[in-house]
């Protein structure tokens, strides 16, 4: 298992690479130079040329002859490897310091949901599958798909607009004390819990269709036992799959939540810097997110040979 862990934490070098490289292109080729967005409309040419010198723009962007290094796209690899996140063109602030002081919020939107989502589309994917073909599973199904079916976007406005404006159950925006949180987090399990209740139900209905499962009914055991116990755990692969993968996005935060509710999180963050065009703090969420998706990952197939100990990772 070492020699695996080792080649999949080498692996994080190209995807991380292939991800900077698709976002330096879209950036600063497809954008074109970053002095323009930065000096204003009615900069002059000795003002863009200022600070493309100053901001290295004037640069070959991949490759300089005389100094491979000397370039745009393997200087800013070298500094997010550094973890010189660099200077935000908006706010003149440190990157680092911005996603510092944005993790918080957003861990506090994010981590809740992701729980309280989680365990209730399990439970409600446990409760289908043992009613199966009943008035309860079909109507778990219908409200799931139904669920899925309405934008986030709806939710947003309605939740806004009646329980926020009209009946003042919840604030409706700012991050002032935990109860700025109930609102949002709210509406993230409802938007999500549908999607998750459906990929949950038919994972465990594939379970049931299972030989061991038609063994353990012809010994006797209780359908409730059979389901909890054994249904459950040799479920754990396709959930582990869904909830690790998921991991690493709670560190992004939640965009569409943070923006309506002026959560200074970190998806706010990156919202605000795309509109913006403010690069070093779009490469840098960029980066880390390629990171911890792939660590994500790997702790996925770790996981497997803890639920299934017949997997062997070579």
């Amino acid at each position: 298992m070492g020699a695996y862990i080792i080649r999949r934490l080498l692996s994080v070098i190209p995807i991380t690479l292939g991800v900077l490289f698709i976002t330096f292109f879209l950036f600063r080729v497809v954008g074109g130079n970053p002095a323009y967005r930065i000096a204003g409309k009615n900069a002059s040419p000795a003002r863009i040329a200022q600070i493309s010198k100053e901001r290295g723009y004037d640069k070959p962007l991949f490759l300089n002859w005389r100094n491979p290094l000397d370039a745009q796209f393997p200087r800013l690899c070298l500094q997010l490897v550094r973890l010189d996140f660099g200077e935000s063109m908006t706010t003149k602030q440190r990157v680092s310091t911005m996603l510092r002081e944005g993790m918080l919020p957003s861990l506090c939107l994010t981590t809740p949901l992701f729980i309280i989502e989680l365990v209730l589309a399990i439970a409600l994917a446990l409760v289908a599958a043992f009613y199966r073909g009943t008035w309860i599973d079909r109507s778990l199904v219908i409200l799931s798909v139904m669920g899925m079916s309405i934008s986030s976007l709806v939710y947003i406005m309605v939740a806004q607009f009646w329980l926020a404006s009209e009946w003042r159950l919840f604030p409706v925006w700012g991050f002032e004390g935990p109860q700025y949180l109930l609102l949002p987090i709210l509406i993230g399990v409802v938007a999500g819990v549908g999607g998750s209740v459906r990929f949950y139900r038919t994972v465990m209905l594939d379970e049931m269709n299972q030989e061991y499962v038609r063994t353990a009914r012809a010994k006797g055991v209780a359908n409730r036992t059979v389901l909890f116990r054994h249904v459950l755990r040799n479920a754990m692969i396709p959930i582990l799959t869904n909830v690790i993968v998921a991991i690493p996005f709670l560190y992004t935060g939640a965009l569409l939540l943070e923006n309506f509710f002026g959560i200074p999180g970190l998806g706010r963050l990156t919202v605000n810097a795309v509109f913006n065009g403010d690069e070093d703090v779009i490469f840098a969420t960029t980066f880390i997110g390629s990171v911890l998706f792939v660590i994500a990952n790997l702790a996925t197939d770790i996981a497997y040979t803890w639920a299934d100990p017949r997997i062997r990772l070579k």
